[in-house]
């Protein structure tokens, strides 16, 4: 056995794959949700510092605000490497959570609001570089599954909330204060043990791709549903905290069984490069053609005396004139962009009232008389139909587009309108109806995510992928804090007071309100907004209609190809050299 073919070699060629950084994506996304089980801790926040609900859902804003304003992270991406993006991440999770811990805890001095609003606006900010640092560099590494790869990556960040629970409750028992220490540390751990992992690779694409995530996708199908199981049996009975470990470890096994696959897909890669010709180790690579440096050298003076020629003006309105669909956009052209203005707009007004009902999901239940233990049910529900929304979206979004050419605009339009049902149902309170409205949000929150960002990484293209996911992220919690705060916080504390002044006589502010009322007009609210902005989403789809028509993924297997063929030709030329 040579050394090239040694167990050694085949486990570092594993540990460098793509699949494996695939899958380090994966453990770190699944860990990346933290913001969405804001419902199990809030009521700690709220009566251990004495906030009131506007108070609160300013708290929930500045989560918002943290966890997708993420344009320093990608213009910090476009010039540092990922594992730095993933330790600055990693810093700011445990930093954030862990204040906010001393704080609801007694073990540090009263922190102001201001400090609270900091402190979840840097833990929150965590999830950016996570996004910006593993899913951005997985999407470029595998550019014509980009679908597939953001519904998985957005799924497993949609299950984070219902592991993070599953977790906690082995650990810590039913002690929701310690939620937030298992938060602060816990994915401040996982990214710090894949930093030199995550890493941008050549761009490649193997036969079995789509099969290899489907193999991904049905254990985490395996692993939601288990979820979903171990929620309905917790419910009903009273664990103890023995089964609440075996639930946990469950949970784990799940999460470690894709490194099969990963190694399986890895073996049958490195079985493949070790049958192909070997170049001769000693024989100097030959250069490309010298035609071809001259044509390039000559080419770009040119260019470049032209533009000048042209005056100021003309560079200008060459900075902001949008190249054609599909191809590489600076920055500045993205932003100004009529189609990205379209976009952001719906999904402030669109996803920005999905997550107005997660963000308020503990104190809807408990408005309209849930009992504690169906809340965190609520919540679990969300996190397991948040997944998947995003699995659906991605895969059913690919396999639409490929097959019908059906554009993830129009599909984008029909996950806002369908989302008004579970707003409808929140604004009228029927019985027992918050348990299909946790789903049916869930699930709608989670389809939008991948739609929006594949939809960015089409029109737009990747070259600016960082910058621009995270400009995209930006629209969430501007729609939070409209909808959240200014509608749904306010109306609720103008709600309680009434009750509270004819209940006791009294001019104090009340701090609960209990009743339909309390947010029947907030999501009367939300729900226009959300019809309108699909509307808005339709008139993109209209205005993308002959890009989505096209093959959009061309350039991409042309690029490839033309890699190919240099590497042959290279190859043919070395073989010449060697028999002179």
């Amino acid at each position: 056995m040579t050394v090239s073919d040694s167990p050694m070699s085949l486990a570092l060629e594993i540990l460098r794959g793509r699949w494996f950084m695939a899958y380090a994506s994966f453990l770190i996304m699944s860990a990346a949700g933290a913001t969405y089980i804001f419902a199990i801790y809030s009521k700690d926040i709220k009566t251990t510092l004495g906030y009131d609900q506007q108070t609160l859902n300013t708290l929930g804003f500045f989560k918002d605000l943290g966890a997708n304003v993420g344009i320093h992270a990608g213009l910090i991406a476009e010039v540092t490497p990922t594992w730095a993006i993933l330790a600055i991440g990693s810093a700011m999770n445990f930093f954030g959570y862990f204040m906010i811990y001393l704080a609801i805890t007694g073990k540090s001095a009263r922190p102001h609001v201001w400090q609270m609003c900091l402190y979840i606006a840097i833990g929150a900010n965590s999830q950016a570089f996570a996004n910006t640092g593993a899913l951005v560099t997985c999407v470029k590494n595998f550019p014509e599954s980009r679908g597939v790869v953001l519904g998985l990556l957005k799924g497993f960040v949609g299950l984070s909330g219902a592991i993070f629970t599953q977790l906690y409750l082995a650990f810590y028992g039913t002690d929701s204060k310690s939620l937030v220490l298992l938060i602060a540390w816990l994915p401040a751990a996982i990214s710090a043990v894949f930093l030199r992992t995550i890493r941008l690779m050549k761009p490649a694409r193997s036969e079995n791709e789509m099969k290899t995530f489907c193999s991904i996708l049905y254990i985490s199908l395996a692993l939601a549903i288990y979820l979903m199981v171990a929620i309905i049996l917790q419910k009903r009975f009273a664990f103890n905290h023995a089964e609440y470990g075996v639930s946990a470890a469950v949970v784990l096994f799940l999460l470690f069984l894709p490194v099969a696959v990963v190694i399986k897909e890895e073996i049958k890669s490195y079985r493949i490069k070790s049958q192909l010709p070997q170049n001769n180790p000693q024989r100097p690579k030959e250069p490309i053609s010298s035609t071809d440096h001259t044509a390039t050298k000559l080419t770009t003076p040119t260019d470049s005396s032209i533009e000048a020629k042209g005056g100021l003006l003309p560079r200008i309105v060459k900075t902001f004139k949008s190249p054609k669909h599909g191809d590489d956009y600076t920055i500045l052209q993205a932003l100004v962009s009529i189609d990205m203005i379209i976009l952001f707009i719906a999904t402030v007004f669109g996803v920005g009232g999905t997550l107005t009902a997660i963000d308020n999901m503990g104190q809807i239940g408990e408005s309209l008389g849930y009992p504690q233990r169906s809340i965190a049910t609520f919540v679990s529900l969300i996190s397991i139909w948040n997944y998947a929304g995003r699995v659906a979206s991605g895969f059913g979004s690919e396999i639409l587009l490929s097959k019908y050419k059906l554009p993830r605009p129009v599909l984008l339009a029909f996950v806002l309108l369908l989302s008004c049902v579970g707003h409808l149902l929140i604004a009228f309170g029927l019985p027992f109806s918050l348990y299909i409205s946790s789903v049916v949000i869930g699930f709608c929150f989670g389809a939008a995510m991948p739609l929006i960002l594949g939809i960015i990484s089409e029109l737009f293209g990747l070259k600016y992928y960082s910058t621009l996911y995270n400009f995209g992220g930006m629209a969430s919690p501007v729609g939070s804090y409209l909808l959240n705060v200014r509608v749904a916080g306010h109306l609720y504390d103008r709600e309680a007071e009434r009750q509270n002044r004819k209940v006791a006589g009294s001019s104090e502010k009340a701090l609960t309100c209990i009743g339909v009322r309390c947010y029947k007009h907030a999501f009367l609210i939300i729900t226009a907004v959300t019809v309108a902005s699909a509307v808005v989403m339709l008139v993109l789809a209209w205005r993308t209609r002959e890009f989505y028509r096209g093959d959009i993924y061309a350039k991409f297997r042309d690029r490839l190809e033309s890699e190919r063929v240099d590497s042959s030709l290279e190859e043919k030329m070395g073989e010449k050299s060697d028999s002179k």
